[in-house]
């Protein structure tokens, strides 16, 4: 009985082929995005750790102005604390040679036994380490790769006033620079590199002889990070520190682990969207098959078959069906989440490439597919198996035919004949046309939530550069500088406007919450920084009080009218409580703003600066760069144009992947979805459509009633997967939730045009593939049908 019931299972794939494998398709796509999207979380988060475990990442960080080194003793004293290590960090103009306009670097002094023994490691991935008590560096493997920098090559760095030329001599890496970025600046391996160089020089240099200006702590197993960092601040207030934070604040772990947050959300929510669509196809394609093995399955329980051995024969069906889906999604998953991980790579700087294909992603993405595929099926076999033989036997009883909705409304009488009968079977097939339409507004929100970063890449660039930043440059200063810069910067060749500002680091209290953030000053006639909402408003300066963005409010839970404790972290310690005057609404950072005469009376320091942004004669760009290159006050130069530039090409890379990647997955969706309903509707309506064949319809005319369904359902579900594409968009965003960026739902009409129009092709795929297969029907076997 049961070689039977195999055969019968065979010869059930092979009538089923074409279906069965668009299913499996379906399952294929979810569970390969799954597994390829958790696996890249996974890897990353291994190989960060692992990275870190290597290479002793520290546990807390501080930075201070000028600190002595006998200081050192009584920090490892603290209680707590394991290791500590000593350092000194400068910015500083790197000028290379062909690169017209001036880079940032930051160079970090240690002593040379500190890079392989000591915390925060260097990894030499080229080269020869430098020698003791020379200019020679190592240079960040980022920056090297990006500007052509090799062993041998020489840059020039301006340090305090002086131009030094460096001789690379090697390529590193440090698990403190996994993500490399400026103080507060945007990533761009272009135009900011990182530099090692042997603590001697740099303490001659900058006068820090027997001085450190940061220090990395290591606390022992168990130790309280919030009680080591509340004793060093304590420890290291006179000497001006800017205040100790733990890992979970380091920008460049900060930077991995948002990342890693985003890329879970994609690899379960997506999915869950295809797991959803594979069990009402699969559904749906067993309970036809259950439908049009009605007299089969009398036979076999006539034959003394038992209600479980028939159940278990067409949940194996299923089960077979779902194992191909999950046979390609494995291999796909793993080919995708090896190729997302590389990928990251290109952004994220490990030692060593790890990738792990997830043993768990694949089992409980197995296990997930399989119990839904089976659920799915177990649904529609239920309701036959259950019946008695006899009954089983006579053919299922024919619909109740009366008049329907379009009758009674007389709809129909403004429609022709041919438009009468397709409009009749959308309503008596009104679930299922209903769910074949989600099923195709599903591909269609997918595809739309995959591929909108571009439009809201281009928003943010056009929001933050072009309304929030109109100037060309901007310049930092060394030192919060006196305000003769307001009166030097105009004078620059090239220079048409010129506008400066100060950001002092502070550190914001309410309550038991704290976030350490910039608090910037505002001045009314300022063109060249504005604060923009999220929908274009500009935000003036507050007249009193502080103003913060909506964001920082939830962190720190406080509200307009609300006090809280304004920790300073750089020039004179105080901490004023000031109230908290209203809330703005930026696409970047979690910022505070006070008017700048206010700023300059709580700084206590008169009017100084410490950058500036310059509206330029792009004629004159080259002189003004030269000139820029000059100033020792100047640390560095954004440029925005090339950084535009950056971000647009490596998320122009990205975007391309992921649209074509989800083009393909959402293509599966909507032909597997298209494909079977059409083809059901074929199986359904074979006798009625050969009827109408012999009654001297063309086949054009058959085909149109068939695939005139297909046609209003694609209308239908193509602007609901749009409206469905937004809100799982918007849903995303609130799931990724970033604390260096509110990504707006903005989608252009190119990603909906897109969209509508890659769902079209895989319509009219399945159409022209169902079209072929009624024009291969053979009449007179389809009209013999038993009485």
């Amino acid at each position: 009985m049961v070689k039977a019931l195999d055969r019968k299972l065979l010869r059930d794939l092979l009538t089923l082929r074409a279906q069965a494998l668009t299913i499996a398709l379906v399952v294929a796509a979810g569970l390969a995005g799954f597994i390829g999207s958790l696996s890249t979380v996974d890897s990353l988060e291994e190989g960060r750790d692992r990275y870190y475990a290597s290479d002793r990442l520290a546990d807390v960080f501080s930075f201070v102005r000028r600190a002595p080194e006998q200081l050192g003793e009584a920090v490892r004293e603290l209680p707590g604390v394991a290791e500590i290590q000593t350092s000194l960090l400068f910015g500083a103009q790197i000028d290379v040679a062909g690169v017209e306009r001036p880079l940032t670097g930051r160079i970090i002094g240690s002593h040379p036994r500190e890079w392989t023994q000591g915390l925060n490691r260097l990894t030499l991935r080229t080269g020869r380490w430098p020698e003791p008590g020379s200019y020679e560096v190592l240079v960040s493997e980022a920056f090297a790769k990006a500007r052509q920098l090799t062993p041998g090559s020489s840059v020039h760095a301006l340090l305090n006033g002086r131009r030094q030329k460096f001789s690379i001599v090697g390529i590193a890496l440090s698990p403190e620079y996994i993500f490399a970025a400026s103080t507060g600046g945007p990533p761009d391996d272009t135009s900011f590199g990182v530099f090692w160089i042997d603590r001697q020089p740099l303490e001659a240099a900058f006068q820090m002889q027997g001085a450190f200006n940061t220090i990395s702590l290591k606390l022992r197993p168990g130790a309280s990070q919030a009680t080591a960092i509340e004793q060093l601040d304590r420890l290291l207030e006179p000497y001006g520190s800017r205040g100790a934070y733990g890992r979970s604040e380091q920008p460049s772990h900060k930077a991995v682990s948002q990342e890693i947050r985003e890329q879970r959300v994609f690899g379960i929510l997506l999915p869950s969207i295809f797991l959803a669509v594979a069990v009402f196809v699969l559904n749906v394609v067993i309970d036809r098959q259950v439908t049009t093995q009605r007299d089969q399955i009398a036979a076999l329980k006539a034959l003394g078959y038992e209600n479980r051995a028939i159940s278990l024969h067409y949940l194996k069906l299923a089960v077979l069906v779902v194992l191909l889906g999950v046979l390609i999604g494995a291999g796909l998953g793993d080919w995708l989440g090896r190729y997302m991980t590389h990928m990251y790579s290109a952004f994220f700087r490990f030692p060593t490439f790890y990738y792990a294909s997830s043993t768990w992603t694949l089992v409980a993405g197995t296990m997930l597919f399989l119990g839904a595929g089976m659920g799915g099926a177990w649904l529609a076999v239920r309701r036959l198996v259950t019946l008695a033989p006899a009954e089983a036997m006579r053919p299922p009883s024919p619909p109740v035919y009366r008049p329907l909705l379009i009758d009674r409304l007389r709809i129909g009488q403004l429609a022709g004949p041919k438009s009468r009968m397709i409009l009749r079977s959308l309503e008596r097939r009104f679930v299922r046309a209903m769910l074949t339409t989600i099923g195709i507004g599903s591909a269609v929100m997918i595809l739309i939530a995959g591929t909108w970063w571009g439009d809201a890449v281009d928003y943010l660039l056009d929001v933050q550069f072009a309304a929030t930043q109109p100037g060309d440059l901007y310049p930092g200063f060394v030192e919060p500088d006196a305000d003769r810069a307001r009166h030097e910067l105009p004078a620059l060749p090239g220079v048409l406007r010129a506008e400066t500002r100060r950001s002092i680091p502070v550190r914001l209290h309410a309550g038991h919450r704290s976030y350490r953030t910039s608090l910037t000053g505002l001045s009314d006639d300022s063109e060249l920084w504005r604060l923009i909402e999220t929908d274009g408003r500009s935000i003036p300066a507050p007249a009193g009080g502080l103003l913060i963005t909506d964001r920082l409010g939830e962190v720190l839970g406080v509200k307009p009218g609300d006090m809280i404790r304004v920790e300073f972290m750089e020039g004179r310690q105080r901490s004023p409580q000031l109230l908290v005057s209203g809330y703005s609404r930026e696409l970047i950072g979690l910022g505070a703003y006070l008017r700048q005469e206010a700023l300059d009376r709580l700084a206590g320091e008169g009017p100084v600066v410490n950058s500036a942004a310059l509206f330029i004669d792009r004629t004159e760009e080259s002189a003004l760069f030269a000139q820029l290159k000059r100033m020792p006050a100047v640390a560095g130069v954004f440029v925005k144009s090339a950084l535009i530039d950056y971000l647009r090409s490596t998320s122009g890379r990205n975007i391309l992947f992921f649209t074509s990647v989800l083009t393909a997955f959402a293509a599966a969706i909507a032909v597997g979805v298209v494909y079977n309903s059409a083809r059901i509707a074929l199986a359904e309506r074979a006798w009625e459509l050969a009827t109408l064949r012999v009654l001297g319809f063309e086949h054009r005319d058959v085909a149109l009633l068939l695939l005139g369904e297909l046609g209003i359902e694609l209308a239908i579900a193509i602007p609901l997967g749009f409206v469905g594409g937004y809100h799982l968009a918007d849903l995303m965003l609130s799931l990724m939730s970033s604390e260096n960026f509110r990504i707006p739902a903005v989608i252009f009409p190119r990603t909906y045009a897109y969209a509508g129009l890659a769902m079209l092709a895989a319509g009219a795929l399945s159409a022209w593939l169902v079209q072929r297969r009624l024009a291969a029907y053979d009449l007179v076997a389809v009209l013999k049908t038993r009485e």
